[in-house]
């Protein structure tokens, strides 16, 4: 049994530096080339890492790849992946992992004719903080979750990204940009969704750039910029859910879980790491769980930050026959959900979710560390 499998990332802008930087710290797989439209970034990217540059078409063709990470922008997500599909390879994907149900259940049926797997970003839902959030529900130690609260509301992108303009057309916005970190949280905590009801606007119908090289440039606003959503999970649990870019400033937090007997206070889904806190009828109460999750540690500077662990859970499962955590089903209802709540924003009518998923299995701190080199 091969000790690992061969990796090539297409797309080489901003996040193919994490996953070049951080896959070393993982087992079963190992990054040997990258490939983007435009050659020099790929060069760029290659030189930095010690990597082969290579064209699109030839690292689909490489006989030492295995599984090609796509990193393009989600517009072009569907089509990536489904060449990397049909060239015989596994593919990982970036958040989101497509735009519509229907281009995922078409990927699905490639993978099944052709026995590969797909799977797909975020991950840090496996991150230390989450997994311990995840123990304490399936625990009940706050008793059955009945409802919650999420919210993640920012000013935008434009006043640092250098090129924002996709994040305001078809395929962006706050829902399908950042919803997949906080609802596969929700999945991976409290199960599938069952249906959702949603109110959309936008905040203005244009955005000026106020970050370098463009500052003073405008861009139109394609696609709805403030969202409120209430979930309804199979489970019976209801979440309300707020993503905006039309907020300056606010006093929620990122993710509270109400049970029948307290409240669990979750930190922020777009990160690994963070501190989970519990209440009880009578206030904050210590969480009874000794809990040294190796995805918990600060990494980065001050940040837990193992971006590329989804990715090595799905290759050492191919290692290993069995399910990974960021799986195709999972992916597929989480995009099923984001979906939905942009339909029921735009009809203003309640809709039912179409697909259903297992919820990942957890990521207990001994799963994590055996996932680390």
């Amino acid at each position: 049994m091969a000790k690992s499998l061969g990796i090539g990332i297409i797309g080489c802008g901003n996040i193919s530096a994490a996953y070049m930087r951080l896959a070393p710290l993982f087992r079963g797989i190992e990054i040997r080339a990258c490939a983007d439209l435009d050659a020099d970034a790929a060069k760029a990217r290659a030189a930095e890492f010690g990597l082969k540059a290579m064209t699109v078409d030839d690292i689909l063709a490489a006989g030492d790849i295995d599984i090609i990470v796509n990193l393009t922008i989600p517009a072009a997500h569907f089509e990536v992946s489904k060449k990397i599909l049909q060239a015989g390879k596994h593919v990982y994907s970036e958040k989101p992992f497509v735009l519509s149900v229907a281009e995922g259940k078409e990927l699905a049926k490639i993978a099944e004719a052709k026995n590969l797997r797909i799977g797909s970003a975020p991950d840090t839902f496996m991150g230390g903080a989450h997994q311990l959030a995840r123990k304490l529900v399936d625990s009940e130690a706050v008793g059955a979750i009945t409802s919650g609260t999420c919210f993640v509301q920012s000013p935008g992108m434009e006043m640092w990204h250098p090129n924002p303009d996709f994040f305001f057309q078809p395929g962006g916005g706050p829902i399908l940009d950042l919803g997949p970190y906080y609802i596969s949280n929700l999945v991976q905590l409290l199960g599938p969704v069952k249906r959702v009801a949603a109110m959309s606007s936008k905040g203005s119908e244009e955005r000026t750039i106020t970050s370098q090289p463009r500052n003073g440039e405008k861009i139109k606003v394609e696609t709805p910029t403030t969202i409120h959503a209430v979930l309804q999970f199979q489970s019976g649990a209801q979440i309300t859910y707020c993503a905006s870019w039309d907020v300056w400033q606010h006093g929620h937090s990122n993710m509270e879980l109400y049970g029948r007997e307290g409240t669990l206070h979750v930190p922020d889904p777009n990160f690994f790491g963070g501190e989970v806190r519990m209440t009880r009828q009578s206030g904050f109460v210590n969480i009874p769980e000794k809990w040294d999750h190796p995805f918990s540690r600060a990494n980065d500077r001050t940040f837990a930050n193992y971006r590329t662990a989804g990715l090595a859970d799905m290759g050492v499962a191919i290692l290993e026959d069995r399910p990974h955590r960021c799986s195709l089903e999972f992916a597929l209802h989480v995009v099923d959900v984001m979906t939905a709540i942009l339909e029921s924003g735009e009809k203003g009518e309640f809709i039912e979710l179409s697909t259903s998923c297992a919820r990942p299995a957890a990521l207990d701190p001994d799963a994590a560390k055996a996932l680390l080199v």
